[in-house]
């Protein structure tokens, strides 16, 4: 089976999501600040005509912090959220990112479990590992990412 990955660069890593869950990929905007929230959240946006919470995946993962440049992209990615009332109901969440690179394919049979230490990335974050060329693609886990309930970093 082929999965297909957006792959985009933090820090000068290459990161991916799953195509099926990106909604879109929106040049970078600076959201508007919400009070109280975690110091990764950046704030919301306006996609579609809906207010969407921006997560800086920087300071999510730990990275060092880095300004906006031209090639800063918001990448809106859709999460399944059940509730109570909704096992079916999706969120949508925007992630800030250095820049996007490309869609690629790639064989399930490629994708390597994710290393269970030795990140500073949480293993939680973390679905899988796939290559291109000599670079490993770390392929992120959006639940966890996004989760509400979060026990670490």
């Amino acid at each position: 089976m082929t999965n297909q990955l957006l792959t985009f660069k933090l820090n000068d890593n290459l990161f991916a999501f799953e195509v099926f869950k990106v909604q879109e990929v929106l040049e970078y905007s600076e959201p508007v600040k919400i009070p109280c929230a975690s110091p990764y959240v950046k704030g919301l946006i306006n996609s579609r005509g809906t207010g969407i919470t921006t997560v800086d995946l920087r300071k999510k993962f730990l990275l060092p912090e880095a300004e906006p440049t031209k090639d800063t992209r918001i990448i809106i990615v859709e999460v399944n959220k059940p509730t109570d009332e909704n096992p079916d109901h999706i969120s949508t969440f925007g992630a800030i990112v250095d820049s996007v690179m490309e869609v690629l394919e790639t064989d399930s049979n490629n994708i390597e479990p994710p290393p269970k230490f030795g990140n500073t990335i949480s293993p939680e974050f973390i679905s899988g590992l796939s290559k291109k060329d000599d670079q490993f693609i770390i392929i992120l886990n959006e639940r966890a990412i996004f989760a509400q309930n979060e026990q670490k970093l």
